[in-house]
This record gives structure tokens, C-alpha cells and sequence, in this order.
């Protein structure tokens, strides 16, 4: 087999806020040299419509998640706090939004 180079720029993962004040949302990766590049490659691929106010580039290589087969033992632990449940608060009339 032919020694085959990796031709990709690197990735990064794209995070748009839709409005201000609201969380940045995981929208998908782009190919990129810089952070420059990939703010515009993603600015071209995810807000071609003028949605978004923000947009966040992280490179891939710096992201870091947990691993699917320990959630048991990473999420366990929540379980038992019971004031982290809203089941213990008395909500005040015409709250909305909670």
C-alpha cells in the first residue's frame, strides 16, 4: 500500500450563540490552518443566514470528553445530593420559565 499523507488542515469544533445571553451551541467541526481561518470557514458554514451573534473555534485536539463506558460511575454520585432535585422548592405564583 502507497505511504498516503494526511492532506486535512486541522479540525475545529464550531460553537454558536444564537442570540445574546444564550449558551454557545456545539454546531459541527470545520477544516482550518489558524483560528482566523477557521472563524470565517466557520462563519461561511454555519451562519450563512445571518443567524448567530457569536461564534466560539476550539481545535479538536484540545477537547477532551468523558468516556461513554464510565458514565454509571461518573453520574452516580448526583444521584444521591437531593436538593440538586427542584422537587424541594415551592415555586412563587406567576414564576415562569423555572
Amino acid at each position: 500500500m502507497e505511504n498516503l499523507q494526511d492532506n486535512q488542515f486541522d479540525v475545529w469544533e464550531v460553537f454558536i450563540q444564537s442570540k445574546p445571553g444564550l449558551p454557545h451551541i456545539h454546531a459541527g467541526n470545520v477544516h482550518a490552518t489558524d483560528k482566523k481561518m477557521a472563524v470565517q470557514n466557520a462563519r461561511d458554514t454555519y451562519t450563512r443566514r445571518g443567524e448567530g451573534t457569536s461564534i466560539w473555534v476550539v481545535p479538536s485536539l484540545n477537547v477532551t470528553a468523558s468516556d461513554p463506558d464510565e458514565n454509571e460511575m461518573l453520574f452516580d454520585p448526583s444521584n444521591d445530593k437531593m436538593y440538586r432535585h427542584p422537587t424541594f422548592y415551592i415555586l412563587p405564583e406567576g414564576a415562569k420559565n423555572i
